[in-house]
């Protein structure tokens, strides 16, 4: 089973194919962004328009190619996350961003609701100086406006895609989030 998995995200990563275009193309744009359990996080930011495709998986740690089971037990030192492309001409990382804090509580520290662990702390990895001003900027918004912000800001590494199961996971589970509910929280 780890092979068949290394085999598939070895040829998801040479391939990846996002509607018919290459990721590295300049069409698309990435974030990666990390707001406790990953399948909540996916559920908002994958229906907000522009959006092209959302992947469930681990960045932050020091193990390659971590396993769920690995990253749960805290010593991996990853973070659940999602990996977002987009087409920055429908839509900007500063939007996405803004749906990001408001689909999750970004005062809690390594935490989620029920979800609690180092894997679950809040956390944007940016991939470019522009990623990390803006996020630092709507830290600063909420922070004027009384909440309490523990979100990590960190230069994006490696993101590995999570297992299969994990993702668009509550799509086929026919149901909803238990700790990520949009609250609005920007003007």
């Amino acid at each position: 089973m780890a092979v068949m998995r290394n085999v598939f995200l070895m040829i998801f990563a040479a391939i990846h194919m996002v509607s018919g275009q290459k990721m590295n193309d300049d069409k698309y744009q990435r974030a990666i962004l990390a707001s406790g359990c990953f399948w909540g996080t996916e559920y908002h930011l994958k229906r907000i328009p522009g959006v092209i495709s959302t992947r469930c998986g681990y960045t932050g740690g020091h193990v390659p190619n971590p396993t769920y089971k690995q990253v749960c037990t805290g010593t991996t030192g990853h973070a659940e996350a999602v990996e977002v492309v987009y087409d920055p001409t429908q839509v900007s990382f500063e939007t996405i961003c803004k749906v990001f804090f408001e689909t999750h509580d970004p005062g809690q520290l390594n935490r989620q609701g029920p979800d609690i662990g180092h894997q679950y702390r809040s956390a944007v990895f940016y991939l470019n100086e522009e990623q990390k001003r803006i996020t630092e900027k709507l830290i600063a918004i909420l922070r004027e406006k009384g909440h309490k912000v523990v979100t990590e800001l960190t230069p994006a590494g490696e993101f590995y895609p999570a297992e299969d199961y994990h993702q668009n996971y509550y799509d086929t589970k026919g149901s909803t989030p238990y700790c990520h509910f949009y609250v609005k929280k920007f003007d």
